[in-house]
């Protein structure tokens, strides 16, 4: 079963089932991040037995790495340098690799984390993003409320945020990426906010329209556009409540609104629909890979009473089916 997605320039397919041919025995869980290089090869983070597992844009499996090194995965961002930026959730650091898997830097120390909201990195840190100049911005969420800039070689420059609701401040920074002019967007999730800053960390502005905004993709290009994954409430009694997510969301750099993608109800595992999108890009032809920590996010969502079908979908892919546009950059 295939659906139809969105409107206009913004239509898409969706397809039942997980995306991706792996080898049999293996299983995707918790797709936390997903990230294309210039030949549209997929790299999917997830916290399976094989961190990091490369397909090409049909789904052919390509090969896996990371294997005894990744903890708990996190996010995957591809920088301008071609090398692939991974966070560890788990040991609280970010490591940069070679698209073949060679670690070139960590940042942090595995294992030792920094001091519960301490501001110091990293205390679970969330995601990674490069400037067009080669800093290092990371988001730290989980134990922190703060971003870091490193330099290219991983010294780091300074940090900036505070637990709160205020401007520069975040309750639980879940994402970041960069833009062309070096400005940092950073998905405030439990603020249900985007928040812009300089590359200094001075506060620019913020938009709204977001329900937990855990997964952020800026394209390239002169008319860049934000993808924007969101996800469902945890509460029990707004379990299934419209309009909130979880879905996928479309937005220019200054927020506003060109789609909102998801099949009513957003909330399940058929075509279309989502349970958490946790991490998500777009390849050269505009297609949009879909990453949800689906295992982790199934009893958030549906109840710890509700029996999780195995294998549970962890990765899908939307096709682009709108009128053809020029080729973005990931």
């Amino acid at each position: 079963m295939s659906v139809v997605l969105g409107s206009g320039e913004y239509t898409y397919r969706a397809h039942d089932g997980q995306w991706g041919d792996l080898p049999e025995g293996w299983e995707l869980i918790d797709v936390a991040g997903v990230a294309v290089d210039d030949q549209d090869r997929v790299f999917v983070f997830n916290r399976g037995a094989h961190p990091v597992i490369v397909l090409d844009r049909d789904g052919r499996f390509l090969g896996s790495w990371g294997e005894g090194i990744f903890t708990r995965a996190h996010g995957i961002h591809r920088g301008p340098d071609s090398n692939l930026y991974l966070t560890d959730e788990g040991d609280h650091t970010v490591r940069a690799c070679t698209p073949e898997g060679e670690v070139l830097l960590e940042i942090g120390v595995a294992g030792r984390p920094a001091s519960f909201m301490s501001g110091e990195p990293f205390h679970r840190c969330t995601h990674t993003a490069l400037s067009p100049h080669g800093d290092i911005y990371v988001s730290d969420g989980y134990g922190n409320a703060r971003i870091h800039k490193f330099a290219p070689d991983g010294t780091h420059l300074l940090s900036w945020g505070a637990s709160g609701v205020g401007e520069g401040e975040f309750s639980l920074p879940h994402n970041i990426a960069c833009d062309a002019d070096g400005w940092v967007y950073v998905a405030d999730r439990e603020n249900h906010r985007i928040q812009i800053f300089d590359g200094d960390g001075r506060f620019e502005t913020q938009w709204h329209a977001v329900h937990r905004p855990s997964a952020f993709h800026l394209t390239g290009g002169p008319d860049p556009l934000c993808y924007v994954g969101e996800i469902g409430t945890p509460l029990d009694f707004q379990r299934g409540a419209p309009n909130l997510g979880p879905r996928v969301s479309i937005f220019t750099p200054g927020g506003e609104l060109r789609a909102r993608l998801g099949r009513e109800p957003n909330l399940g595992t058929g075509a279309g629909q989502f349970i958490s999108p946790h991490g998500l890009c777009v390849d050269s032809h505009g297609d949009i890979y879909v990453g949800e920590v689906s295992h982790t996010g199934w009893p958030n969502v549906f109840g710890s009473d509700r029996p999780r079908p195995q294998p549970l979908r962890a990765l899908q892919k939307l096709v682009k089916a709108g009128p053809p546009n020029a080729k973005e950059s990931s």
